[in-house]
């Protein structure tokens, strides 16, 4: 009789251990995604990208519609310690998200903004030395499409490509 009152008592108590766990785990579950949801308004607010294992930036070819500068720029560098001025010669693409609802609003009038979007470029690439443009050509892309979301005030922009990169 001991024993089966002992088996009865054990399982009541595993019974009770799984209901607690099964409620702190959706607790615990529920405080997780309000933790990451606030998580993801300020880095959005501070403006940082977080890959939390999924590249985000990458979109299929259907919903990716690029914008090209009509013609290749040709920049000066920023003096080196060479003392040499150096030219860059680059043709820029900028990939646009289709499914973003900025989209429609905004790539109408890219065409419009090309010398705002050259400008802003300009920038970017000539603060950089020779070396630090070769050694950092995806910071240097990184850069300029910071600069173009703040002047878009979107992300619609979700990637800037330089498809013809010749150094003098």
């Amino acid at each position: 009789m001991k024993k089966n009152l002992m088996s009865i008592l054990i399982l009541a108590l595993l019974v009770v251990n799984i209901v607690l766990t099964a409620i702190m785990m959706f607790s615990v579950t529920g405080a997780m995604k309000s933790t990451t949801a606030l998580v993801g308004r300020i880095a959005a607010v501070l403006d940082l990208e977080l890959n939390l294992g999924a590249d985000e930036t990458q979109l299929s070819i259907q919903d990716s519609a690029p914008y090209n500068i009509a013609d290749a720029m040709t920049i000066p560098l920023k003096v080196g310690e060479d003392g040499e001025q150096h030219y860059v010669q680059i043709a820029v693409s900028i990939q646009m998200d289709k499914k973003h609802k900025d989209y429609k609003k905004f790539s109408e009038t890219m065409a419009e903004n090309e010398s705002i979007l050259k400008g802003e470029i300009l920038e970017v690439v000539s603060s950089y030395t020779l070396e630090e443009f070769q050694n950092d050509t995806n910071g240097v892309q990184n850069e300029i499409l910071a600069r173009l979301r703040r002047l878009y005030n979107s992300d619609f922009i979700y990637k800037v490509v330089f498809s013809d990169v010749k150094v003098m």
